[in-house]
């Protein structure tokens, strides 16, 4: 008999290489950890069954800041510790997980029809395109770009050497270009960078890093709306 996927209560875990963050259905308030290169899959599942053992779910959504191929981690992510690769999430879990690229998930949670270009300004770049509802997470980062990657100048280490101001201009200047190559109705620029962006590029709007929350629960039921305005608690 095949499960109901709307009827599921989901724990969506955002995976980042400085933070792992959780919000359940029905919560109001996310929570955190602190994530880094010791953090290996068995360790962030067996603290964020600590973290979130008074919240009910029977589903799990995890965005994983590294490529995803048919719903399993493709290679171990830059920031975080080894063992990702081949981890069973379902088992550890104790029940069904879904598994998403993170800038893909945020995306997501961004969409509002039609054909979307996500660019996720954070550490790196993440990005992703959704057409029709359709998700195709992207790997934009580390493509040629002037004489470095597309990383270098959007990421954090462009906003680093080059300076806000410049900084700025680059993401107009490439998410123009990549509003007319992809043939995209708009653009959304998350991450927590979008912040530092003083106007907006044509078509382009804000996205929010708590989308992905959103993103994690429409990957279970794609009806999902935001009735939540999480805020955060960390625990050590």
């Amino acid at each position: 008999m095949k499960e109901s996927a709307a009827k599921k209560k989901v724990l969506v875990i955002d995976v980042g290489g400085t933070h792992v963050k959780i919000l359940a259905s029905g919560q109001k308030e996310m929570r955190e950890i602190d994530s880094g290169p010791s953090m290996t899959p068995s360790r962030m599942v067996q603290q964020v069954k600590a973290l979130a053992k008074d919240w009910e779910y029977d589903a799990v959504s995890i965005g994983y800041p590294a490529p995803v191929v048919h719903g399993r981690p493709f290679h171990e992510p830059y920031n975080l510790g080894d063992g990702w690769v081949g981890f069973d999430f379902k088992k550890a879990f104790g029940c069904p997980v879904r598994i998403i690229n993170d800038a893909a998930m945020q995306a997501l949670g961004s969409y509002q029809g039609g054909r979307m270009l996500f660019l996720g300004l954070g550490t790196g770049l993440g990005s992703a395109m959704i057409v029709d509802g359709i998700v195709e997470p992207m790997e934009l980062a580390h493509l040629p770009y002037k004489k470095k990657t597309y990383e270098d100048y959007l990421g954090v280490r462009g906003l680093e050497w080059l300076g806000k101001k410049q900084w700025r201009r680059e993401v107009a200047k490439v998410a123009e270009m990549l509003l007319g190559a992809m043939e995209v109705d708009y653009v959304v620029l998350g991450g927590g960078n979008v912040k530092k962006l003083k106007e907006l590029p044509p078509k382009a709007r804000a996205g929010d890093n708590r989308n992905a929350f959103l993103g994690g629960f429409r990957l279970w039921d794609p009806s999902a709306a935001s009735d939540a305005d999480p805020h955060t608690t960390t625990t050590q």
